[in-house]
């Protein structure tokens, strides 16, 4: 947030028995041209969190300053103040000893409660020129706590096996809870069933299609936030292999290549059989100048060792003389 220290000399006094001392800072609102603004850093702030309100266009001449709890000036309202001559802060009936004041106006609040949340009134007074107040607002919108990271039950589902439990803390009866996934909200379905005021969602039978990251987010009367992304990888597959090129002839001389693929996550493991006979593994099958005798079926098979499932395509080639062969494709 910047070198903000208040000065080592400060003096330090609470507002009882010092009327005299806050006098000095009377509460005059004066017209003036100084456009000072405030900045809340960051501006959107969760539970817990510290936030700094900072004071832009501060003006010159400046007797001291006082910041306020809501809209209205006066003792009950008043949480610090700052006396230029002297460099003595004031702490008031609303200081909470969270608070601190510097010597450029700003004020920092640590450890934000929801009671923190709502308008803030700075009050400036400068010496000489006529201009004795000027009065600015701001409000600084408070969020609910930081959700703590998604918990599941397990992180690598399988396809259309698996049932998945996602649960977004903290639990809190004054909290709703809405799901995104990939940006997106989570509507509701009956293939997602909500639990416990949506705290617990529930995928009963995962896809490929719900893969990506999952958040939560928490929401009161003051606002929402987000938790971190929890990306959730579905295993599945292999689908039905598929051999290109699908269907071809050969004649005697010419070379053989074919390749197999399979949709898998993670990549499924490929081999090859001619005429039932193991020929190697790989996706790609290469026979450079075959003859008759490489007539036959030839299967590609695909194995994913995560989910333990396979498959497999065939294909029939007939390799002639002169004259082209017939090619029959068929699937097991």
């Amino acid at each position: 947030m910047g070198p903000l220290s208040a000065p080592p000399c400060t003096q330090h006094i609470k507002w009882k028995g010092l009327l005299l001392t806050a006098s000095l800072l009377n509460f005059w609102n004066s017209p003036t041209t100084a456009q000072v603004t405030i900045e809340a850093r960051p501006p959107k702030v969760s539970e817990g969190k510290d936030v700094l309100l900072l004071v832009h266009n501060l003006p010159q001449n400046l007797t001291g300053y006082i910041w306020y709890k809501g809209q209205i000036r006066d003792l009950y309202h008043y949480i610090t103040s700052y006396v230029v001559d002297g460099q003595i802060i004031i702490y008031g009936p609303a200081y909470s000893g969270r608070e601190t004041v510097y010597s450029n106006a700003s004020l920092l609040i640590q450890n934000v409660t929801r009671e923190d949340a709502g308008s803030y009134t700075l009050h400036i007074i400068k010496r000489g020129d006529g201009t004795r107040g000027i009065t600015g607002n701001f409000t600084f919108t408070l969020y609910p706590k930081l959700p703590k990271p998604i918990t599941i039950n397990n992180l690598n589902p399988r396809e259309n096996k698996d049932v998945l439990a996602f649960t977004c803390e903290p639990k809190s009866e004054n909290y709703t809870y809405i799901w995104w996934l990939n940006g997106q909200s989570l509507p509701v379905s009956p293939g997602v069933k909500r639990h416990i005021e949506n705290r617990i969602l529930i995928l009963p039978s995962v896809t490929r299609n719900e893969t990506g990251p999952y958040e939560c987010e928490v929401r009161d009367r003051y606002g929402g936030i987000r938790s971190d992304p929890v990306t959730l990888n579905v295993l599945y597959g292999p689908d039905l292999p598929r051999i290109h090129p699908s269907y071809t002839n050969y004649r005697s001389g010419e070379n053989l290549y074919l390749s197999c693929f399979a949709d898998s996550n993670p990549p499924a493991q490929y081999s090859w059989t001619i005429n039932g006979k193991f020929q190697q593994s790989g996706q790609n099958l290469f026979i450079p100048q075959i003859t008759t005798k490489h007539s036959g079926l030839y299967v590609c098979s695909v194995r994913n060792s995560a989910t333990g499932e396979e498959s497999s395509t065939s294909l029939t080639v007939k390799v002639s003389g002169p004259c082209h062969g017939d090619l029959t494709e068929s699937h097991s």
